[in-house]
């Protein structure tokens, strides 16, 4: 018997219910209920549509289309004028809720409407998103007139969203896992098996697609595949070579940490494929044609899967150049010429892959010995400079010699453990910059919420910021600070513009705060801020206990951003964690005392 497919009208149901709920835990069972009711073969796409995305992102499917184009079609689909269409908008600040109340009210004849399911949606959507070459523009706007006017009001609204790339659920990776554990399982005790599948191949679709078809077992045989990037391994924190000593067991590899781009590399030389990825997972070969061509000279597999640093560095003086410098290669056009203008290095430091051979469940030290077995190292391919440690004056000494160099700190590395893909662990330990008494060293932070602007900010509509720091245990942002000088006009009004786009009604289900900013927005940005010191505060509740009679948590005293734009290179879970907030209070309190 044929299995029922899923009508999209169900979808956006249970979408509006996920968005007027302010619990984390409600949200996971909504999403279960959801998934569950899912057949095997549209369990990807609606992974995929409550995600946001056509596909997982090194696959580079763009969704969004540009905001004019979306009032074009809503006018178009309902009879209504673009400025009719205009003035609603600015009223709402959402232009899915604009389609649904014009929907609502079409002065058109309704099409026959027809009962849309989840493919349909899917696949029209992604249709939209290829459509290019002459006349794509008419194209792309009759498609989305279409699916609109045969829409139900509701379905309108999340069908906008979703192709604007602005679907505002806030679901998270880790949400999302733990609704298709239960929804699989009946219990979210399963969430890691599943999360470490999606470690290995970074496809939440496929996961739910093999873990809905065949069980707990389908998501286990999950293999490392070429051109699939891996999750990449996080490091932990620690403030003294002492410390990091005794949690790696006495003995530990320390690298140099360099600030460039993190770059996974995919060579298939049979085919003369060279493939690279960032922190985040997208494509980034395009940036980098030097490194691609030396990867087919240098790398002597047939097939591998490396990891390294990629950074401006100059052989003549062996001198690192700073990142502000190294970041001007991220752009579209003119790469030729930048390239050659400022030519980058990778320093590679792991592999996880090679001829057939899968490299995670390798200890390090014999990870470090393959690598530097297929590769040369001579070129623009070099190995990141480590020393073996066995007292915490040769990691202080090490420590120095790097950051006189021009680089940022260290990574300790213990010499036994496994590479553990998409993990935050001690496996990995950093030690950077911090100095006495001074929080020197930076933090990523993601904005939750934002402040209207008053007296002469008034007519940009921005005021300041709300930031949080990301709990991975709790699968939470807690709030750490309110940011509230040194924004310029262009900064106010680039964030005036990114955030409304995202704002809210209510506090998301996954931010955790006891301070309501005027306007909540959906965790999706990241900033990176310095601050003179890490205080504690009954106000925000990063590392706040909670139940305790005077809880507390921390926050930054006198933050400022450090650069005018959002992290481009950070997902909101890559932010600053709870942990590592916790551990440079500490490091602070030991310094202060010593002072």
């Amino acid at each position: 018997m044929e299995e029922r497919s899923m009508l999209f009208e169900e979808v956006a149901r249970q979408f509006e219910r996920l968005e007027n709920t302010s619990s984390r835990l409600s949200m996971i069972d909504i999403l279960s209920d959801l998934l569950s009711e899912a057949n095997p073969a549209e369990i990807r796409h609606l992974i995929y549509i409550t995600q946001g995305v056509l596909a997982p992102p090194f696959e580079n499917v763009q969704i969004g289309i540009a905001e004019k184009f979306a009032e074009n079609a809503i006018a178009m689909a309902t009879g209504y004028s673009k400025a009719q269409v205009i003035a609603a908008y600015r009223k709402s600040g959402d232009l899915g809720l604009t389609a649904e109340e014009f929907s609502k009210k079409t002065r058109l004849r309704p099409m026959a409407r027809r009962s849309m399911d989840v493919n349909g949606v899917f696949e029209s959507t992604l249709k939209i998103a290829r459509t290019s070459g002459a006349g794509s523009q008419d194209a792309k706007i009759k498609m989305l007139v279409e699916l609109l006017a045969s829409s139900s009001p509701m379905e309108a609204r999340y069908i906008l969203r979703f192709a604007l790339g602005q679907l505002r659920l806030g679901a998270g990776d880790a949400t999302i896992l733990e609704a298709l554990s239960k929804a699989a399982t009946g219990s979210r005790e399963s969430k890691p098996r599943l999360e470490a599948a999606y470690n290995i191949c970074s496809d939440m679709g496929k996961v739910g697609e093999a873990l809905m078809s065949k069980g707990i077992p389908g998501i286990e045989h999950m293999k490392v595949e070429l051109f699939n990037p891996i999750r990449p391994a996080l490091a932990e924190r620690l403030p003294t070579a002492e410390e990091i000593l005794e949690k790696m067991g006495g003995r530990c590899a320390v690298e140099s940490k360099y600030d460039g781009f993190r770059v996974q590399l995919h060579i298939d030389r049979k085919a003369r494929r060279v493939e690279m990825f960032s922190r985040n997972l997208e494509r980034t070969t395009d940036m980098f044609p030097d490194i691609a061509k030396a990867a087919m000279e240098e790398i002597k597999a047939d097939e591998a899967i490396l990891e390294g640093e990629a950074l401006a560095y100059s052989d003549a003086t062996g001198e690192f150049r700073p990142f502000q410098e190294t970041i001007q290669r991220k752009r579209k056009h003119g790469i030729a010429q930048i390239s050659l203008e400022l030519p980058l290095h990778m320093f590679a430091f792991d592999l996880m892959y090679a001829d057939g051979k899968d490299y995670l469940g390798v200890a390090y030290e014999q990870r470090r010995k393959e690598l530097e077995s297929i590769v040369s190292g001579k070129g623009l391919i070099r190995f990141s400079d480590r020393i073996i440690a066995t007292r915490p004056g040769q990691i202080d000494k090490y420590f120095e010699e790097v950051v006189e160099r021009g680089l940022e700190g260290i990574v300790a590395k213990d010499m036994g453990a496994e590479y553990i893909a998409g993990a935050r662990k001690f496996s990995w330990i950093k030690l950077k910059r911090s100095y006495r008494g001074e929080m020197s060293d930076t933090v990523d932070l993601v904005i939750v919420g934002y402040y209207a602007g008053r007296g002469q900010r008034a007519e940009f509509g921005f005021g300041g910021l709300l930031a949080a720091v990301y709990n991975d245990k709790r699968d939470m942002f807690e709030t750490i600070t309110r940011i509230g000088t040194g924004f310029s006009e262009k900064n106010m009004q680039m964030f005036n513009e990114l955030l409304r786009k995202i704002r809210k009604e209510h506090r998301p289900a996954r931010v955790d705060s006891i301070i309501e900013p005027h306007f909540w927005v959906e965790p999706k940005y990241v900033v990176t801020v310095r601050a003179d010191e890490i205080t504690k505060s009954p106000m925000h509740t990063c590392g706040r206990e909670d139940g305790s009679a005077e809880a507390t948590g921390y926050a930054l005293r006198f933050p400022r951003l450090v650069s005018d734009g959002v992290r481009e290179d950070k997902n909101p879970e890559d932010a600053t964690t709870t942990i590592e907030i916790t551990e440079m209070f500490r490091l602070q309190k030991k310094v202060s005392v010593k002072d």
